[in-house]
C-alpha cells in the first residue's frame, strides 16, 4: 500500500480470533430484569424520600415521643395546661397598656414583641405595609342658643349654652387617665368638617330608624344627626346619614346598653364601682382601610371614606343636647318598641325627643383629621412543622385605639404571648410540630383589619394550598363568660379544649361545665379572621371571655379600658387570662400535633341544613311580618334585633307591601320551591360528609397503635390515607367561595358566611340570599340558590 493521503479510505482488515463465549445462558434476560429491578428501587426510593416528606410521620403520632425529649401529645397537653403564669399575663399586660399604640405609631410595641416571641425560641420578623389612615388634630362640640331672635341675620348674637370637653376625666386611681400623651376622642376614617345645625335623635341609626323618621315627615336633610351606640356597626349609622343629607354625626353611649349594672339601679360608677364612668367614649372606626404594599396603587378614597364629620361623644356630655331635644318634635315613645328599648337617660331628665331642636338651637360640630400615609408593623413568627403545605395560623392585634386597651385587644396579646412562650417550652425539649404553625402580632386592625387583611391578599397562593385553619383572639378577657364563635369544621375542638380546662371560679369543674352555654356563633366581621374565613375561604375560630350580667361594664374603645380596671374589676389576680392561654394552647396542639385534623365534616353539612331552614324562616318572616305587639323584643338577642332594625327592607318599610300580582305570587312560590333542592344537595354532602368523618376516626385508631418498624410499608400507607383524608378536610371550606363575590360586595367571596350588609359585625348566612330577600329581589335569590346548589354540591364531589 502506497503512502497515505487525504483520500486514502481509513479502512484495514484485521485478523481477530473467535468470539469469546458469553458466561450466561439468558444475558438479554438478565440485563432486563436488572433494569428493572433498578428502576423498581429507584422509584421506592423516591416514594420512601416524598412518604417522609409530604406524610404524617409516625414519630409524632400519639403515644410516640419527639426524638430524645419524649413529648408526646399527653405530655405537650400538659406543658401546654402548666406553663402559662398569670405573673406572667399580668406582666406582658403591664407593658402593652403602659402608653398609646395606635396603628401606625407602635413599632417600638413591634419590635419589643418580635424580641420576646425570639426569647421565647420561636423565629420572627416584622413585615410592613403602607397604608392610608387619619390620625386627629383639632376638634370641637358646642350647643349654641340664638338670645336676640329677631336678629336671625346676625352671627353674634349666639351664645355658648354648653361646651363639650371631648375629654374623659381624669381619675387618680387610674395612671392611664392622665398620660400626658392619651388619644383624644375621634372616629378612624371620619371627614374634617365645621358644621353648625339643628339636631336630631335617631335612636340606633339603623336602616329602620331612618325610615320611621321619614314616615313621619321629620327633616332630616341639612341637620346634624345623633345617636346612641349599640346594633349596628358605627360606621353604617354614618353612612345612612349621610345618604339622607345629613351634614354631621354625633354618637353616644346610653348607659340603658348596660343592664343591671347601672347608676340608675344603685351601682357606683367606675373607679369607685362596677358601673359605667360617665365621662366614658367609644372610639373607633366608620369604614374599612384601604392599605397596599410601598409603591403599590391604592384603591380610590372617593366614596369609600365619609364626606361628613363625625365624633363620639361620652352619655355625660351628650346630656345637655339631649335635654335640649325636650318638648320638639314626636318623642321616642310615639314610634314603636324599638325606640324605646334599653333607653337609660330617663332619670336625667331625658324625655328623648326627636326633634329637630328649632333653628334657634343648634350645635356646632368642628371636627379636623390628618389623613396620612404610613407603615404598620405584622409581626410574624413561625414554628416549623414537618408537612409542609398543611398550616396553622394564630393570630391576635396589637393596635389601640387608646393609650389603655387591657381587654381590646392587649388580653389577647397577653394570652397570645404566654401561649408562644408555653410552645417555646416544648421546643427547647425537643417538640416539633406535624403542622407548621405561624403566630402573627397584627398591626391596624382597628382601622379596618388593615394589617390582617393586605398580608392575607399577599400571601393568598399560599395559604390557599397550605392553610388548614386560623384561630383569631383579639379580646381575650373582659369577664367570666366564654364565647366562641367559629366556621362548623372547628366546633369540636372548641369543645374538646373547655372541656380540659378547669374554671377558676369552680375548682373541680371545666370551663365547659360553668363558665359556658356551649353555642358557637356564626362568623361575620369585626376582628382580623374576616379575610381569612370570608376571602380566602379558611375555616377560622374566634374565643374570648366577655362580661356577663354580674360583670362590672367593659368600657369599649375608653381610656379606662386600662391595666387598673382590668386588675381590679376586669379580671383580679389575671387568673382569667391564664385560662385562656390554656384554652388557645389546646386548640393549637389539638390541629397542629395530631396526624388526622380534628375537624368534623358531618357537624358543617348539620349546620348548612340549619342555615337553609334559618333562610327560610327568614321569607316567611319577611312575606308574613308578626305584629309589633306579638313581638318580646326582652326575649332577642342583639344580633336577632340588629338584622330586623338594619336591613334596607324590614316589615315597617313602606316597600313591603303585601305582594299581590299573580306574576310575583308565582316567582314567590318558584323560589320558596328551590329550598328543597338546597336540603337534597345538603342531605348528599352529610351523607358524604359522614363517611369521611368515620374514615378520619377509623385513622385515629389505626394511628394510635404501635406499628413495628419492620412493618415500614404499613406505615407509608397509613400515612398516605391520612394524607388523603386531610386534603379533604383542608378544601371543604374553600368549596363555598364565589369567585365574583356578593352582591355590591365582591370583595366577600364566602356564599355561606359574611358580615350582615346593614349591622356591619354580626354574622349573616348565606347572604346572598338574605340580601335577595330583604330586597324582595325574587330572580336574584334563584340565582343565588343556584350558585349556592352548585358550591354545596362541589362540595360533596371533593369529599
Amino acid at each position: 500500500m502506497g503512502t497515505p493521503s487525504e483520500h486514502t479510505p481509513l479502512i484495514a482488515t484485521v485478523e481477530v480470533g473467535a468470539a469469546p463465549r458469553r458466561r450466561y445462558s439468558h444475558h438479554v434476560a438478565r440485563r432486563f430484569f436488572t433494569l428493572l429491578l433498578s428502576s423498581i428501587l429507584f422509584w421506592f426510593f423516591l416514594f420512601f424520600i416524598a412518604s417522609f416528606t409530604f406524610l404524617p410521620r409516625p414519630s409524632s403520632w400519639p403515644g410516640c415521643g419527639h426524638g430524645r425529649s419524649k413529648v408526646d401529645y399527653k405530655h405537650l397537653r400538659q406543658l401546654l395546661l402548666d406553663t402559662p403564669s398569670s405573673k406572667k399575663a399580668e406582666e406582658w399586660q403591664r407593658y402593652y397598656t403602659a402608653g398609646p399604640h395606635l396603628a401606625g405609631k407602635n413599632y417600638s410595641q413591634a419590635l419589643w414583641t418580635k424580641e420576646k416571641w425570639e426569647e421565647f425560641g420561636v423565629q420572627s420578623h416584622i413585615v410592613d405595609y403602607e397604608v392610608y389612615i387619619n390620625y386627629p388634630v383639632d376638634h370641637r362640640l358646642a350647643l349654641l342658643n340664638k338670645e336676640d331672635k329677631k336678629n336671625d341675620s346676625s352671627s353674634d348674637n349666639w351664645q355658648v349654652s354648653f361646651e363639650a370637653t371631648l375629654e374623659e376625666d381624669i381619675l387618680d386611681e387610674d395612671p392611664s387617665t392622665s398620660l400626658p400623651d392619651r388619644v383624644p376622642v375621634f372616629h378612624g376614617y371620619s371627614a374634617s368638617g365645621n358644621v353648625t345645625a339643628p339636631v336630631v335623635y335617631v335612636n340606633y341609626g339603623t336602616y329602620q330608624d331612618f325610615e320611621d323618621l321619614l314616615k313621619a315627615n321629620v327633616s332630616l336633610a341639612g341637620k346634624i344627626a345623633i345617636a346612641r351606640y349599640g346594633l349596628i356597626f358605627r360606621g353604617l349609622k354614618v353612612k345612612r346619614a349621610q345618604e339622607l343629607g345629613m351634614i354631621g354625626v354625633i354618637i353616644f353611649t346610653d348607659p340603658g346598653e348596660d343592664g343591671e349594672m347601672t347608676e340608675e339601679n344603685g351601682y357606683a360608677p367606675y373607679p369607685e364601682g362596677p358601673a359605667r364612668q360617665p365621662s366614658s367614649v367609644q372610639r373607633g372606626k366608620t369604614t374599612p382601610g384601604y392599605p397596599s404594599k410601598p409603591g403599590v396603587p391604592r384603591g380610590p378614597v372617593d366614596g369609600a371614606i365619609p364626606s361628613i364629620p363625625s365624633i363620639p361623644l361620652s352619655y355625660a356630655e351628650a346630656l345637655p343636647i339631649l335635654k335640649a331635644l325636650n318638648g320638639h318634635g314626636p318623642k321616642a315613645s310615639d314610634f314603636n318598641k324599638w325606640w324605646t328599648a334599653r333607653t337609660g337617660l330617663g332619670h336625667k331628665g331625658v324625655h328623648y325627643n326627636i326633634g329637630p331642636t328649632p333653628d334657634d338651637v343648634v350645635v356646632n360640630l368642628y371636627n379636623e383629621q390628618e389623613y396620612v400615609t404610613t407603615p404598620l408593623w405584622n409581626v410574624i413568627g413561625i414554628i416549623n412543622g414537618t408537612i409542609p403545605d398543611e398550616v396553622i395560623v394564630i393570630g391576635n392585634h396589637r393596635d389601640a385605639w387608646i393609650a389603655g386597651g387591657a381587654g381590646d385587644p392587649n388580653s389577647g396579646s397577653a394570652v397570645l404571648n404566654e401561649v408562644i412562650r408555653s410552645f417555646g417550652e416544648a421546643l427547647r425539649l425537643g417538640w416539633k410540630p406535624m403542622r407548621t404553625i405561624v403566630f402573627a402580632s397584627w398591626d391596624g386592625e382597628e382601622y379596618g383589619l388593615v394589617g390582617s387583611t393586605e398580608w392575607v391578599e399577599e400571601y393568598l397562593p399560599w395559604l390557599s394550598a397550605a392553610n388548614v385553619a386560623y384561630l383569631n383572639i383579639d379580646v381575650g378577657v373582659r369577664g367570666k363568660v366564654f364565647s366562641a364563635s367559629a366556621a362548623p369544621l372547628l366546633n369540636s375542638i372548641i369543645y374538646s379544649a373547655t372541656g380540659a380546662v378547669e374554671s377558676p371560679d369552680h375548682p373541680g369543674h371545666s370551663i365547659l361545665e360553668k363558665n359556658w352555654d356551649k353555642k358557637i356563633d356564626t362568623m361575620g366581621s369585626g376582628s382580623d379572621f374576616t379575610a381569612f374565613q370570608d376571602f380566602a375561604g379558611i375555616p377560622s375560630l374566634d374565643v374570648g371571655f366577655v362580661a356577663g350580667e354580674d360583670d362590672p361594664v367593659y368600657h369599649y374603645h375608653s381610656n379606662y379600658d386600662s391595666f387598673y380596671w382590668m386588675k381590679k374589676y376586669g379580671d383580679p389576680g389575671f387568673v382569667y387570662h391564664r385560662t385562656m392561654a390554656q384554652i388557645f394552647g389546646l386548640l393549637i396542639a389539638e390541629l397542629a400535633h395530631l396526624p388526622v385534623l380534628a375537624f368534623s365534616a358531618e357537624s358543617y353539612a348539620t349546620a348548612l341544613d340549619g342555615y337553609v331552614t334559618q333562610v327560610e324562616d327568614k321569607l316567611n318572616a319577611v312575606l308574613h311580618p308578626p305584629k309589633e305587639e306579638e313581638v318580646d323584643i326582652s326575649t332577642l338577642t342583639e344580633q336577632v334585633i340588629s338584622e330586623l332594625r338594619g336591613n334596607h327592607y324590614n316589615s315597617s318599610s313602606s316597600s313591603s307591601t303585601a305582594i299581590t300580582s299573580s306574576t310575583s305570587k308565582a316567582t314567590v312560590k318558584a323560589f320558596r320551591d328551590s329550598f328543597k333542592r338546597l336540603h337534597d344537595a345538603v342531605d348528599k354532602l352529610t351523607e358524604k360528609a359522614a363517611r369521611l368523618d368515620a374514615e378520619a376516626e377509623d385513622l385515629r385508631s389505626q394511628a394510635r397503635e404501635h406499628i413495628p418498624w419492620y412493618h415500614w410499608h404499613q406505615k407509608i400507607k397509613l400515612g398516605y390515607q391520612i394524607r388523603k383524608v386531610n386534603t379533604k378536610y383542608k378544601y371543604i371550606e374553600r368549596s363555598f367561595l364565589f369567585s365574583q363575590g356578593l352582591d355590591g360586595r365582591p370583595w366577600f367571596k364566602h356564599v355561606v358566611f359574611a358580615p350582615g350588609l346593614w349591622t356591619g359585625y354580626s354574622g349573616a348566612v348565606f347572604p346572598g340570599l338574605v340580601e335577595s330577600i330583604d330586597a324582595r329581589d325574587w330572580s336574584n335569590a334563584e340565582r343565588w340558590v343556584d350558585i349556592i346548589e352548585a358550591c354545596i354540591k362541589n362540595a360533596a364531589r371533593k369529599l
